[in-house]
């Protein structure tokens, strides 16, 4: 029996040892992204990768198929501290929108953890049966999620130290060799 490759194993609940008996979709994100099999690869968001978790598992089997080609989506989405604190944040946001309370006490100080807050907006959406409306947010959150990219930022170099842009000096040089052509034509003819 030929072992499954990711174009032909089935999405199935749980942790497995090796895609012949299945695979979870962050199982068939770890294959995509050529690292070791695993429901944990390291190229993938934590928090998009708790909330795939839970929400794979919880998931009917056709409805789970819809996860596929996520898998590919979230391959790279790791990323900082503050594109994964969005993200958490974002995932009790999208937990609110379904009408799930937050925990409060104690356990809220943990819901600022990827893996809680992923599982926390996971959980709110299945509870909901999954609704049709609901996994379809879903699908649609998890896509989201992973365009979040860090903030490019500029560097901040003073004026100084950056100096004239290299095109802008090349096209004051043209023009001022250009003038001073112009200017010698004249008495070149007399």
């Amino acid at each position: 029996m030929a072992i499954p490759t990711y174009q032909t194993v089935k999405l199935t609940p749980g942790r497995h040892p090796g895609p012949h008996l299945g695979a979870c979709v962050m199982e068939l994100a770890s294959m995509l992204a050529e690292e070791p099999f695993t429901d944990r690869p390291a190229t993938i968001s934590p928090v998009i990768g708790a909330f795939l978790r839970t929400y794979n598992d919880g998931l009917d089997d056709g409805r789970r198929q819809d996860l596929y080609p996520l898998a590919s989506l979230i391959v790279g989405t790791a990323s900082g501290r503050a594109v994964e604190r969005e993200r958490a944040s974002r995932c009790l946001g999208f937990s609110r929108s379904l009408g799930a309370a937050l925990p409060g006490g104690r356990a809220a100080v943990g819901m600022s953890t990827p893996e809680a807050s992923g599982t926390w907006a996971a959980l709110a959406a299945l509870r909901t049966g999954p609704s049709e409306d609901a996994h379809r947010r879903a699908l649609a959150f998890v896509r989201e999620l992973a365009a979040l990219k860090p903030a490019h930022r500029q560097p901040r170099w003073p004026s100084w130290v950056m100096g004239r842009d290299p095109g802008e000096a090349v096209e004051v040089a043209m023009a001022d060799v250009d003038r001073c052509a112009s200017l010698e034509e004249p008495h070149a003819l007399a």
